[in-house]
């Protein structure tokens, strides 16, 4: 599958208008609070998502983070998605992190025959914030989850690896692929999970080179399409607050005898890509 930015124009534009999003001083107030800051999210909320309206997601789609994040550049965020007969699949999920500089951490676009019913990645946290997911279904409606994050300093804080190091191992890619039944035992759903490490600084910008005293030039993945066959699994399209070495699992319902091709694109344009054959005995 090549790489199809014409595709992914719209999510480019929500992405653009979380990365235009400037620090406040609404926002460096609530920095120093650990009470949810309304304002930021209904200003937020406009340049997003314009005047549409916004239900909540009970029963559409779930989001789980820690209440206190252990890293604040490293916060394991997952979601849970659930098909409702009345308003179709979920077509796509916009990941937002209130307080961050780029509060739009990341747009994911499904496959409209992928069945994604769960979506986990790690985030940098920038304050206290609520990290909100925001699914769009096939009748066009949004449905909101959040959960409220007690981190700080995630989007400076000092990559885990040198740059030397980090360019060495730069786009290298595995995939963790989970059996969808544990021996003996009925399987949950029909998805098969897996894991997907792409090696990459994802420089947030913010960051400041130990040595030097400089702060690193942002550099992070900014689109990914991971397919099977001809069929789209999910895109992604991102931005600063994706944590270093992105980290996503997944479930979908996959199919035997055909690979799994992921590509990636990142902010300096070079492309990486791999792919993986599916056997039945790893389903």
């Amino acid at each position: 599958m090549t790489w199809n930015m014409k595709r992914t124009k719209g999510c480019a534009a929500v992405i653009a208008a979380g990365l235009l999003w400037a620090v406040s001083p609404a926002t460096a107030e609530s920095q120093n609070s650990s009470a949810p800051e309304a304002a930021t999210w209904k200003s937020l909320k406009s340049d997003v998502f314009g005047s549409r309206p916004i239900e909540q997601g009970e029963g559409i789609v779930r989001i789980e983070a820690p209440k206190r994040a252990e890293d604040a550049a490293v916060v394991p965020v997952d979601m849970h998605f659930k098909t409702d007969s009345k308003t179709g699949r979920i077509k796509t999920v916009t990941l937002i992190v209130d307080e961050n500089p780029a509060p739009v951490a990341a747009v994911f676009t499904f496959g409209q025959n992928a069945g994604v019913t769960h979506l986990a990645t790690r985030l940098r946290v920038n304050a206290y914030s609520y990290v909100r997911a925001i699914a769009e279904t096939e009748d066009d409606k949004l449905h909101m989850t959040e959960v409220f994050v007690k981190a700080s300093g995630g989007c400076s804080a000092p990559a885990m690896k040198n740059q030397d190091e980090a360019m060495a191992s730069l786009g290298k890619m595995k995939l963790r692929v989970f059996p969808s039944k544990a021996p003996g035992l009925e399987p949950l759903t029909r998805a098969t999970e897996m894991q997907l490490m792409i090696r990459h600084p994802n420089n947030s910008g913010l960051q400041m080179d130990q040595l030097t005293r400089y702060y690193i030039p942002a550099h992070f993945i900014q689109g990914l399409t991971v397919s099977q066959g001809n069929q789209l699994i999910l895109s992604m399209q991102g931005g600063i607050s994706i944590s270093e070495d992105p980290n996503f699992r997944f479930a979908f319902d996959a199919r035997t005898g055909e690979e799994l091709k992921v590509e990636a694109l990142d902010t300096e344009g070079k492309k990486f890509q791999d792919e993986w054959p599916l056997e039945s005995s790893s389903l």
